[in-house]
């Protein structure tokens, strides 16, 4: 490598569940300054789990990404009371039945973020994951051991990416569904369109996020 020459930065991979959450997050790559691979996993921790294993694992059509660097995004549930559908939640920590992960450059993915989509409450802290859709007292015990919100891939999907090698992870999470907006409610429609919407105009930070990983860390 010439001397003043930057290494070049490893591939961003971006995974999500749900073929909806695919559709707004290539609607926000209009205009965006930064290149990324948008993965579907499908639904449920075991899902995301396989597909994030198959897409590092070095082979196939995915060979490029094998040292990519891994943001979980799509929609979640809020657990602490005053959250609303739009909000966006940045994991400081991913965690579930079977351990935890830490996660990168936690501040400045939420200060992008914040600049990015100026008009929403941005809330940090830990994302909890489940197999199933939480409700009522479930709910309110999670949120009491600590998580700001909860879905069912982000904690699977960043444990199989740090397994398949050491690489920066994080997690987004647009609410859709809070403790006074539950999804049964009426004003759920519109509480996804909220969220739709939030959730096309993420990938200027997180490309930001990314382009951050090649600065020197002091």
């Amino acid at each position: 490598m010439d001397p003043g020459t930057e290494p070049p930065v490893a591939p961003l991979l971006v995974a999500c569940a749900l073929g909806i959450e695919r559709l707004a997050l290539r609607g926000g790559r209009h205009g965006a300054a930064g290149s990324a691979t948008i993965l579907r996993t499908g639904m449920g921790p075991q899902a995301a789990d396989r597909a994030v294993a198959r897409a590092l694992g070095g082979d196939g059509r995915y060979a490029a990404l094998a040292d990519a660097a891994v943001i979980a995004t799509g929609f979640c549930a809020g657990l602490a009371p005053g959250m609303h559908p739009g909000d966006l939640v940045v994991a400081d920590e991913t965690r579930d039945a079977e351990g935890r992960t830490e996660c990168t450059g936690v501040e400045l993915l939420a200060k992008e973020l914040a600049r990015v989509v100026p008009r929403r409450t941005i809330h940090t802290g830990p994302l909890v994951g489940s197999d199933h859709v939480v409700r009522g007292a479930e709910r309110s015990a999670l949120h009491a051991s600590g998580a700001l919100a909860v879905d069912m891939e982000s904690a699977a999907t960043l444990r199989s990416a740090v397994r398949a090698g050491p690489r920066p992870v994080a997690a987004v999470r647009v609410v859709v569904d809070a403790p006074e907006h539950e999804l049964v409610r009426i004003g759920t429609l519109r509480g996804g369109i909220s969220a739709f919407r939030v959730l096309r105009t993420v990938l200027p930070a997180f490309f930001a996020w990314h382009r951050s990983l090649l600065l020197p860390r002091r």
